[in-house]
């Protein structure tokens, strides 16, 4: 329980994260870029943009939650969730501060993450199979997930699972791995994310310390990545995990992998790497369809001990379709109005608490994927597409972010600069006024990629692009004209991740 009044405990909770962190990171990841909210025994944290957030939540969840018992004296559950009004109040060269910031830390980070070799074994990671909630959207990637862990050496090898943010990649290859603790004990497995790979990678060879790398990630039972479109663009990084790929499957020993795209979609990666990976199981995990949704929202109120109708379940996930943390965000904000008001939780209620994130996070959530699934093609990260630079890739990227925005979302022009680094608007228009001509004359482009120039044509790079974009709603969900619209003003629409850890003994 919260021991000190919410404004006071908030101020507190920033002050002791700034001390944490230090005056740079905190500079860089915080200021202007988030906002604490402290209700009951939930502290959230909101964020101008996915990978603000995706990167707070993984760098920082430890130090906030750490700040947050100490200030509250009790139990604090952390919530992310995206509030596009932040993005107003971010200093234009403030991203081009966070993708500086990244290029050139990874030793650092390495150090901070990895200083020991031994790392804890046995650990229990978040996610579990018992706690996924399954549809059609998923069935197919639970029930491959779910032959691996009774197999713990199956006919899916590898097994690569890609889809959007927020769409449960992680909570699959989380449950994964806790399958196997319970089922294989003896069975040893490692969990890491494509970052920290290439972390511990740059560190071993900086330490000089190449022959604990390989007996750390080869001589094991089990090798599981997330996130592995991060390898993108990293050649040395790519070259090593070709050599730890292969020594697995030559041992017959299991590779379990997640990206936001398909092995084909992702720019700059090998085409070793990528024949491996579509030689075993590819599985896609679709926006979760209503049963998924609905299902989620009463599971996550059962672990918050609320009671909630099933007129307020289903307004809920009618209302937040894209992923599930925007049904977490959803119903934190509701049972808080709740809890702030004394009321009870009707749908009354609840249309006043999420009104205002329907209209601003729909289009958001959309507009995020569209910059995910454009910059892992280009070998890039959403952060470049938000900077000032202007190289050839980064330029060519952003324009056909914006182009595919405009097409997709009901976004104005406005409002996709402003989500995207505080662009103009007219720089909106002029890049999706260039695409769309260049498309219509059939111009092929090309970009710099670690290889050299690449030139292909521009019709079939945004047909691919967009295909994940153009699949038919499921049944029982709304037509995408149904979906909440933006704010008034806008136009009509155009045509946390747990460290590296090891099961078993070492």
């Amino acid at each position: 329980m919260v021991k000190v009044c919410a404004e006071d405990a908030v101020v507190q909770i920033e002050s002791q994260v700034a001390e944490a962190l230090g005056p740079q990171r905190f500079n860089v990841w915080f200021k202007n870029a988030t906002r604490f909210t402290l209700t009951q025994d939930c502290l959230r944290i909101s964020t101008p943009n996915h990978f603000v957030g995706e990167w707070i939540e993984r760098h920082f969840s430890d130090a906030i939650h750490k700040a947050a018992l100490e200030v509250t004296g009790g139990e604090c559950t952390l919530s992310f969730a995206i509030d596009p009004t932040l993005a107003k109040g971010l200093p234009k060269k403030q991203s081009d501060r966070q993708v500086e910031f990244i290029a050139n830390n990874p030793e650092r980070l390495a150090r901070e993450h990895l200083r020991s070799p031994s790392l804890p074994v046995q650990v229990a990671l978040k996610g579990r199979m018992e706690d996924f909630v399954v549809g059609t959207s998923n069935r197919m990637a639970h029930a491959a997930v779910q032959d691996v862990v009774e197999q713990s050496a199956a006919q899916y090898n590898p097994l690569f699972i890609h889809g959007g943010c927020g769409l449960g990649k992680t909570h699959l290859l989380q449950a994964v791995c806790n399958g196997w603790t319970q089922r294989h004990p003896r069975l040893r497995w490692r969990y890491v994310t494509g970052e920290e790979f290439m972390n511990d990678y740059v560190f071993a060879v900086k330490a000089r310390e190449m022959n604990a790398f390989h007996k750390r990630y080869r001589d094991i039972d089990a090798l599981v990545i997330d996130d592995v479109h991060f390898l993108a663009n990293k050649r040395a990084t790519q070259e090593e995990f070709l050599h730890t790929v292969k020594a697995i499957d030559t041992a017959g020993k299991q590779l379990v992998l997640a990206s936001d795209a398909h092995p084909k979609m992702i720019g700059h990666f090998s085409e070793s790497l990528v024949s491996r990976f579509v030689s075993g199981m590819v599985v896609r995990i679709e926006s979760p369809d209503f049963e998924v949704r609905a299902g989620v929202l009463r599971r996550r109120a059962g672990r918050l001990k609320v009671a909630i109708s099933e007129a307020v379940i289903t307004y809920i996930a009618e209302s937040f379709c894209a992923n599930i943390r925007e049904l977490d965000g959803a119903l934190l904000k509701v049972v808080a109005q709740g809890h702030v008001t004394g009321q009870p939780i009707t749908r009354a209620l609840a249309e006043r608490a999420i009104r205002d994130v329907i209209r601003q996070t729909a289009p958001v959530v959309m507009l995020s994927d569209i910059e995910s699934v454009v910059a892992i093609y280009f070998g890039l990260t959403p952060a470049d597409l938000h900077t000032s630079r202007k190289s050839r890739t980064i330029a060519l990227a952003r324009g056909i972010a914006m182009y595919l925005a405009r097409k997709h979302t009901d976004m104005s022009f406005p409002e996709i600069g402003r989500f995207m680094g505080n662009k103009n608007h007219s720089t909106v228009i002029l890049a999706s006024r260039r695409i769309s001509k260049m498309l219509q004359d059939g111009t092929a482009v090309s970009w710099m990629t670690p290889e050299g120039c690449k030139e292909q044509d521009l019709g079939s790079i945004v047909a691919a692009l967009e295909e994940p974009f153009i699949t038919p709603p499921s049944l029982g969900d709304k037509t995408r004209a149904d979906r909440p619209k933006q704010a008034a003003g806008s136009s009509q629409p155009a045509g946390g991740v747990p460290q590296a850890v090891v099961s078993g003994s070492a």
